[in-house]
C-alpha cells in the first residue's frame, strides 16, 4: 500500500529572535528541519516539549478506498465482521468507534512545541533572576581577542564601539523551531483489531514481519502505545514478551522501543545504560544533556516506578568524579527555563568560564558545571557569542583544550545541544547509521522517516 507523500512546507523553521549573529564553525540554520520519529522517540526540534499527553494531530493519511487492502497479517474479512468501506472500517456497535483524531492523549506524552522554540516551565521562586535594563551590545562591529592572552594575565575586555554602528543586540542564527511529523494519525484504526493482525503475525511457525512492519509503520505514537494493553486485555499475555520471542537484533529493539512512550522509552535507555559491566556513557550524555526539565521529571518518576531506585542513585553508583556530577546536575531537571536575556549577565558568566579555563592553569570544572548546567538556553546561547567575541575561540574548543575523557563529551554535548538541538541529533544519527541498518530494521526505520516521502 502506498501512501501520499506529504505537502510542500511552507517557510521551514520560523527564525529565532535575539541571541547572537551567526559564528564560523556553528551550526547553520536547518531548512528543513529534523521530524520526530514518529511521535515517539525522539523529537529533535528543542528537544521534547513538556510532557502534558498527545495532542490530536492535524491532517493524518487521507482515507484509502476499500479502508485496509487485503494482505497477509491484515484484517481478514469475516460474517458479521467488518465490512470494507471508503475511508476505513465503519464503527463497530459495542467496540471501538472510528475516531477522528485518533486515541486520547497519553499521559506522559508530548504536544507539539508552541511559537516561541524551547518549552518552557514556570519560572520557579529563587531561579537565575534577569537583572532589570539589560544592556545592549557595544556598537560597531567586535574585534574580539584572537587566541586569547596568556594564563594569568588580565581578563580582555571589549572594545569600543566603531562608525557606522550594530544593532544594540546580536541577532541570534536562525534555530529550527517546530518540526513536521513522518507519520500521521492512521484514520479509524482500531487497537482491538490491530492486537489481531500482531497475534496473527506471531502464531504458528515463523513470523511475519512483513504484517508487523506495515501495522506499526502506519500508526503514530499515541495510536501504537495503546496496544500493549489492548493485547493483554484480549489474549491474557504480555505483547512486548511475546514479541522478543519471535524478533532478533536491531529489529527487535526497534518494534519494542516503537509501542514505548517517550520517556518510558529514555528511562528504559538509561536503565541499559548503567546495569551490567560497565556504563553506557554516550547513551547517558544524550539523553540527560537534551531533554527539557518536564520531560527529565518524568523519566526520574517512571525509573524509580519501574526500577525500585533513584536515577540519580543509579548514576552516583557508576559513575564518578566530575562526569558524574555534571550528570547528577542535569537529571535534576531544574535549568532555567525563561526566555529572557540579560547581556551584562551573560558577559559576567563568559568571563567566569574564560577565568575558569583558558585563563588559568589547570581548569576549574565546577565553574562550568554550575554555569552549563543550570543557566537557561537562550541565556546560554547568549554567553556562548560573548565568550567567541572576548576571546576569539568557540566555546566547544575550549573545552576540548581543557577537559578529556566522558567528562570532555558531556560538556561538547550540553553546548551542543543548547546551540542547535537537531544538529547534535543529525550528528548523532549520522554516527548510528554507519553501522547495520539493512533487512527488516532497515524497512521499518525507512517507515519512520516517511517512507518513499
Amino acid at each position: 500500500m502506498s501512501y501520499p507523500g506529504y505537502p510542500p512546507q511552507s517557510g521551514g523553521y520560523p527564525p529565532q529572535a535575539g541571541g547572537y549573529p551567526p559564528q564560523p564553525g556553528a551550526y547553520p540554520p536547518q531548512s528543513g528541519g529534523y521530524p520526530p520519529a514518529a511521535g515517539g522517540y525522539p523529537p529533535a526540534a528543542g528537544g521534547y516539549p513538556p510532557a502534558g499527553g498527545y495532542p490530536p494531530q492535524a491532517g493524518g493519511y487521507p482515507p484509502q478506498a476499500g479502508g485496509y487492502p487485503p494482505q497477509a497479517g491484515g484484517y481478514p474479512p469475516a460474517a458479521g465482521g467488518y465490512p470494507p468501506a471508503a475511508g476505513g472500517f465503519p464503527p463497530q456497535a459495542g467496540g471501538y468507534p472510528a475516531p477522528s483524531g485518533g486515541f486520547p492523549p497519553q499521559a506522559g506524552g508530548y504536544p507539539q512545541p508552541g511559537a516561541g522554540g524551547y518549552p518552557s516551565m514556570p519560572p520557579a521562586g529563587g531561579g537565575w533572576g534577569a537583572a532589570p535594563g539589560g544592556s545592549g551590545m557595544p556598537g560597531g562591529p567586535q574585534q574580539g581577542y584572537h587566541g586569547g592572552p596568556t594564563p594569568g594575565q588580565p581578563m580582555p575586555s571589549y572594545p569600543g564601539p566603531s562608525p557606522g554602528g550594530v544593532p544594540a543586540n546580536p541577532q541570534a542564527p536562525a534555530i529550527p523551531k517546530g518540526y513536521r511529523g513522518s507519520i500521521k494519525d492512521f484514520p479509524g484504526a482500531d487497537p482491538l483489531r490491530d492486537v489481531e493482525v500482531l497475534r496473527k503475525a506471531m502464531k504458528g511457525l515463523g513470523t511475519d514481519e512483513k504484517a508487523i512492519i506495515e501495522l506499526l509503520g502506519n500508526r503514530t505514537s499515541k495510536q501504537r502505545v495503546p496496544l500493549v494493553a489492548a493485547y493483554k486485555t484480549t489474549y491474557g499475555k504480555d505483547l512486548f514478551r511475546d514479541l522478543k520471542s519471535e524478533l532478533t537484533g536491531n529489529f527487535e529493539d526497534l518494534v519494542l522501543a516503537m509501542l514505548k512512550t517517550p520517556t518510558q522509552f529514555d528511562a528504559s535507555e538509561l536503565r541499559e545504560a548503567i546495569k551490567g559491566a560497565g556504563t553506557d556513557e554516550a547513551c547517558l550524555i544524550e539523553i540527560l544533556s537534551s531533554r527539557s526539565n518536564a520531560e527529565i521529571i518524568e523519566i526520574n518518576k517512571i525509573y524509580k516506578a519501574e526500577y525500585g531506585k533513584t536515577l540519580e542513585d543509579s548514576i552516583s553508583s557508576d559513575t564518578s568524579g566530575h562526569f558524574r556530577r555534571l550528570l547528577v546536575s542535569l537529571c535534576q531537571g531544574n535549568r532555567d527555563e525563561r526566555e529572557t536575556v540579560d547581556i551584562s549577565l551573560a558577559k559576567q558568566d563568559a568571563q567566569k568560564l574564560y577565568a575558569a579555563g583558558e585563563n588559568k592553569v589547570g581548569t576549574d570544572e565546577s565553574q562550568f558545571n554550575a554555569i552549563l548546567c543550570a543557566r537557561s538556553k537562550p541565556h546560554l546561547r547568549t554567553v556562548f557569542h560573548e565568550y567567541q567575541q572576548m576571546c576569539g575561540r568557540e566555546i566547544e574548543k575550549s573545552i576540548c583544550r581543557e577537559m578529556s575523557g566522558n567528562l570532555e563529551d558531556g560538556m561538547v554535548a550540553v553546548v551542543k545541544c543548547i546551540k542547535n538541538t537537531p544538529a547534535y541529533f543529525a550528528e548523532r544519527l549520522n554516527k548510528a547509521m554507519k553501522g547495520d541498518t539493512s533487512g527488516d530494521y532497515k524497512k521499518l526505520l525507512l517507515k519512520l522517516c516517511g517512507g518513499s516521502d
